[in-house]
């Protein structure tokens, strides 16, 4: 989509911390009842002074740094006045002149396929606003509730130039994040209101819209496409694409207006008299010498140490749950194969279930790559066996048993394959007349003799071996 330009801006709740951003308030609100963790402090009551957390500013560094910014000496906070009914003081305890991070880039892969690094303008630190609950749908509401729970709790926004091309980059580029985000353990995404997205999007030439506050990314994908359709549309009319802020109906799958666009100077930006400016030049060496092994890191290092191909290193590395379930069961059973069973089968097993790989045991994993390695099961009896696992439980060892899916003998094969080549006298015409699919069905029948218990590719080749001998 060479006409389309996208630019992200994403609120990231550190939500691994204990406290808030500025007061003492758990962090653990999560099913909770509404407006049940809340203080003086993240309320805005007369007299409150806000105190930071020393470890959510770290935690920013820590994503700046894994980010490759350029982390500023000094940061300092201040108040972005805005009156909204989830923000009980009327200002926003955030940054501007003085982020805390700058100049950074993601690499991702683009839509032609190939790598390429994606800008970071900024990522500066902030308080989360609260949460309002609409009865209905944003612009039908009859009424709507505001749930402070989540007020002052720190938030990370990160903003990207106007590099991304399409919704599928988009996505792209949020899954890398997110990957990022979870090597260094400072963000759940699966927790309600993580990670919450702006995008801006315009066509070449035209203004530019902002769609605000997109939950998921299948949302994101969904409303960047709908923009796009909608703004070709108006432009194929002559009509003009109004600069404003626009909502995604999530329910209806379209985006609706909520107001004109509001620029920075709007916000009336001045530096929060109650907090001190902060030096953290001398805080960066020891967090970058903390920093975990990243995904871009370890996906090489999976190529170098286990003889990965890139696109298996690449599956197995976009979530560090996954990468560390690998490298447990590459330590006991064979590397590679380990690679094809873990990213090729066991991950579309569990993303059909829509359960993630804590669902499975490393242990059974290893258990049944030995078993193939070892030639007692067949690729179709693993396969059974990852299912029956996910579905009922068990063991391998005991499903092998009961479902009788140990590999047959070489004999009972070899003795299966002439049985079927006597019986197919047919098919065994149509091949040598030149129809390749006729060895199929003798294969078929080798496999139905041994009941599956059969390795298929080995079948075909005892069958095509027997077949030209005859």
């Amino acid at each position: 989509m060479e006409d389309v330009i996208i630019g992200l801006e994403i609120h990231v709740q550190l939500n691994r911390l204990q406290s808030k951003m500025f007061c003492g308030c758990s962090t653990a609100y999560h099913n909770s009842p509404p407006n049940s963790h809340t203080c003086p402090v993240c309320l805005g009551l007369p007299g409150s002074l806000p105190v930071i957390n020393r470890k959510a500013v770290e935690y920013g560094i820590k994503v700046g740094l894994a980010l490759n910014c350029r982390i500023e000496e000094e940061t300092l906070f201040y108040r972005k006045n805005y009156y909204y009914p989830d923000l009980p003081k009327g200002f926003q305890i955030s940054q501007y002149d003085f982020p805390l991070a700058t100049q950074g880039q993601i690499m991702i892969l683009g839509d032609d396929g190939i790598e390429r690094d994606i800008r970071i303008n900024r990522a500066h630190m902030e308080e989360d606003p609260g949460r309002l609950v609409h009865a209905g749908t944003i612009d039908r509401a009859k009424y709507t509730m505001v749930d402070y729970n989540r007020c002052g709790m720190a938030l990370l926004e990160i903003v990207t130039e106007p590099d991304l091309r399409s919704p599928k980059e988009a996505r792209a580029f949020l899954d890398k994040l997110k990957s990022i985000l979870e090597y260094l353990d400072v963000f759940d995404g699966s927790l309600e209101g993580a990670m919450r997205v702006d995008a801006n999007i315009s066509l070449k030439g035209g203004d530019r819209t902002e769609v605000k506050n997109i939950s998921g990314f299948k949302g994101v994908e969904k409303a960047l496409s709908y923009e796009i359709t909608r703004q070709r549309n108006l432009k194929r009319r002559n009509i003009k694409v109004v600069q404003e802020t626009r909502h995604f109906d999530e329910v209806r799958n379209i985006t609706v207006s909520i107001r004109s666009k509001v620029e920075a100077h709007d916000y009336r930006y001045f530096p929060e008299c109650d907090l001190a400016v902060m030096r953290i030049a001398p805080w960066v060496p020891a967090i970058r010498e903390a920093l975990p092994e990243l995904p871009d890191a370890k996906r090489q290092r999976f190529v170098s140490q286990y003889g990965l191909t890139d696109d298996h290193a690449k599956s197995l590395t976009s979530e560090i749950k996954v990468a560390n379930f690998y490298e447990f069961v590459a330590g006991q059973a064979s590397p590679k194969l380990a690679a094809v069973w873990i990213a090729d089968v066991l991950k579309g097993e569990l993303n059909y279930r829509d359960r993630g790989i804590d669902a499975f045991r490393a242990e059974h994993m290893v258990e049944i790559v030995d078993l193939l390695e070892k030639g007692r099961i067949t690729e179709d009896g693993a396969v059974a066996i990852i299912r029956e696992l996910l579905d009922k439980g068990g063991s391998p060892q005991e499903i092998v048993k009961s479902k009788g899916l140990g590999k047959a003998e070489d004999e009972t094969v070899r003795k299966a394959v002439k049985e079927a080549v006597a019986e197919s006298a047919a098919a065994v015409a149509d091949y040598k007349a030149g129809s390749e699919r006729a060895l199929n069905y003798i294969v078929g029948q080798v496999m139905k003799k041994t009941r599956g218990k059969a390795d298929a590719g080995e079948v075909h080749r005892l069958v095509k071996e027997e077949v030209d001998r005859a």
